[in-house]
């Protein structure tokens, strides 16, 4: 038996649930009524955009890239105890032009452009070095763990 210092398994499950699923948690969370986010966005970054940074803090940027949508169902993100994988591969526009870089980071944010709030976000391993004609993408087994 584990000692419980944090969250129980069960809210973290429901709590990812909540964001990426639009699931309610009985008696405590509703998913928006008037205006909920239907998309969650993925963003790839050159470098760790901090707790304090937001959706533009060290992202990569290039001809050909934009943040991906993803919708916030049991078909775009697959949700198992207190872990939450995409669906299916998250795919980036591949590069046309620009400078490139080294993807060490993605996000997963509110906005489709501009600032956005970020919600989650991790290291890329390995890291995407992206230059002309490489199409960077994160895939179905990329995980990220309430804890």
């Amino acid at each position: 038996m584990t000692a419980l210092t944090g969250k129980g398994s069960t809210f973290c499950n429901d709590l990812l649930k909540l964001i990426f699923n639009a699931t309610a948690i009985a008696n405590i969370a509703d998913n928006a009524a008037s205006s909920p986010l239907t998309n969650l966005y993925f963003s790839l970054h050159t470098s760790d955009p901090t707790t304090a940074g937001n959706q533009t803090s060290g992202e990569i940027s290039y001809t050909g890239y934009a943040r991906v949508a993803v919708a916030r169902t049991s078909g775009g993100f697959t949700v198992s105890g207190a872990s939450v994988s995409p669906a299916a591969d998250v795919v980036f526009g591949a590069m046309t032009a620009g400078a490139g870089g080294t993807v060490t980071n993605f996000v997963v944010g509110t906005a489709s452009t501009s600032t956005g709030k970020i919600l989650y976000g991790g290291t890329v391993t390995p890291n995407i070095v992206v230059s002309n004609g490489v199409t960077p993408k994160l895939t179905s087994a990329s995980t990220i763990t309430e804890a």
